[in-house]
């Protein structure tokens, strides 16, 4: 006996299954979008490339930290800044690199996360190609020109949890309204708790 008959199919039963694959795919409409021509519509939330808003970052260098590959170098000074009524002069840290490799980053967005200051943001741009590997090093003039495609975050669930902010905000507005400021009415000098009776 031989293998085929053996496995109980019909000859030619694979090329039959190969052809219905074929003409049931020709004959659905074909998805096919013209990229350089048409732009694609992005799925929200897609990460492109990193954003930096400048004034916000206080150079903690915790994105440097955290990245796993280490494609994040910033240099900064400290600066002397006189506060009017201050005993002494404080310090603030100047930011005077903020540079990302985009030839080593893997798009893992811990950068984005662990930002304390909302410093960083994923920008959905992703045209940044370049010829030479060595321009992919984007400084912190050509981050802050992707703030403007940063979008704006989505709208609050209305059928979610609201925010911590939301609920702190509603429980201290509720608390001196629910609670009846306590009467400052001093008991009369003689007079007992348990109402003692007179002779």
């Amino acid at each position: 006996m031989s293998e085929r008959s053996e496995r109980g199919g019909v000859p030619g039963q694979g090329l039959v299954k190969g052809l219905a694959v074929t003409l049931k795919t020709m004959t659905r409409r074909s998805t096919t979008q013209q990229y350089p021509d048409v732009a694609p519509e992005l799925p929200p939330r897609s990460r492109g490339v990193i954003a930096l808003l400048e004034e916000n970052c206080t150079v903690c260098m915790l994105c440097a930290r955290e990245c796993p590959d280490w494609c994040i170098y910033i240099d900064s000074h400290k600066e002397e800044v006189v506060v009017p009524g201050a005993a002494r002069p404080r310090q603030r840290n100047v930011l005077d690199r903020f540079d990302i490799d985009f030839s080593l980053c893997m798009y893992c967005g811990i950068c984005v996360e662990v930002c304390p200051f909302d410093a960083l943001y994923w920008s959905p741009e992703f045209e940044y190609a370049e010829y030479d590997i060595k321009d992919l090093l984007h400084d912190k003039d050509h981050l802050g020109e992707w703030m403007v495609t940063v979008p704006p975050p989505p709208a609050h669930d209305p059928q979610g949890e609201p925010s911590k902010e939301e609920t702190t905000a509603a429980r201290k507005a509720a608390a001196p309204a629910a609670r009846p400021a306590p009467s400052r009415v001093r008991p009369e000098p003689g007079a007992e708790q348990g109402g003692g009776a007179s002779s």
